[in-house]
């Protein structure tokens, strides 16, 4: 039981999860908008997630001095170190317009952890965008749908019809309220300054903001001008799924409940896709 405990949190802390989510998010995005299956794009943002994630998160780690963390940090440095190298070796297969998008995205991802404005911006001793108030959540976002929507739509010289627009705002939309139960979760870690949702509206306001997300996501489906059937009963399954999410999550949840289960619901939604 140890040993599998010891699994999972290496599954999560080296964000093999978070990385399993975009390549999920991204796929679906294919399937979607009708995109010729583009295993490049999917690798690329799976190694790419790892990559982003692990330096966000472990990035000045050296100031902290927990040692049992000591050896799991350094697999997971070296595991970041390959998942790097298999970024790079897919970003040479993209296109160039593509590398271009991808250095934006790099560079927000960049900013996101490393101290760079006036420290009257920012929080406590930190400078950087993790750390401006209130606006984590929508830097997050802002990736994710650029990397699972954009990014996918630029590499295949696709045009940005209205279904791909209403895409965007969707998987836009969707981050924000799968970051909903996180920002409840780490309601009495975080700074005040951060200013995060539950800190400004509450915990019930914020569920309440939460469903009402919900809602947008599946309704929006309805202005597309391709419109599957089956694929509106896989929506609404899994928006049916994050309401349950937002409702139960509180301050006492444990990381499993976000870090896995609700980071798990676009690989659910893939895998109702495939089946």
């Amino acid at each position: 039981m140890k040993v599998l405990k010891q699994l999972l949190d290496f599954y999560i802390n080296s964000s093999i999860h978070v990385a399993l989510a975009v390549y999920a998010l991204s796929w679906i995005t294919l399937k979607r908008l009708n995109i010729n299956g583009d295993e490049t794009i999917l690798y690329f943002n799976f190694f790419a997630t790892i990559t982003g994630y692990n330096f966000v998160k472990y990035f000045g780690i050296t100031k902290w001095h927990h040692r049992s963390l000591a050896n799991w940090l350094k697999v997971i440095q070296v595991f970041s170190l390959v998942c790097f190298g298999l970024m790079c070796y897919y970003a040479l297969q993209l296109q160039n317009n593509s590398l271009m998008l991808i250095t934006g995205f790099g560079m927000v991802t960049f900013l996101y952890a490393i101290p760079f404005l006036p420290k009257k911006w920012y929080l406590d001793t930190q400078q950087n965008l993790r750390d401006i108030s209130g606006l984590k959540v929508y830097v997050i976002a802002l990736v994710w749908c650029g990397v699972t929507v954009i990014l996918p739509i630029f590499n295949n010289n696709g045009m940005f019809s209205q279904d791909a627009i209403i895409t965007i705002i969707q998987n836009f939309i969707l981050v924000i309220a799968l970051m909903l139960p996180f920002e409840i979760r780490d309601l009495n870690y975080d700074s005040l300054k951060l200013a995060t949702i539950p800190q400004k509206i509450g915990v019930k306001n914020t569920k309440r903001l939460g469903y009402i997300l919900v809602l947008l996501f599946y309704f929006v489906e309805y202005f597309k001008d391709n419109i599957d059937a089956t694929g509106l009963l896989f929506q609404c399954v899994i928006s049916i799924i994050l309401c349950v999410f937002i409702y139960f999550a509180n301050e006492d949840r444990n990381a499993y409940y976000t870090s896995f289960w609700v980071e798990a619901l676009p690989v659910i939604w893939m895998l109702l896709m495939l089946l």
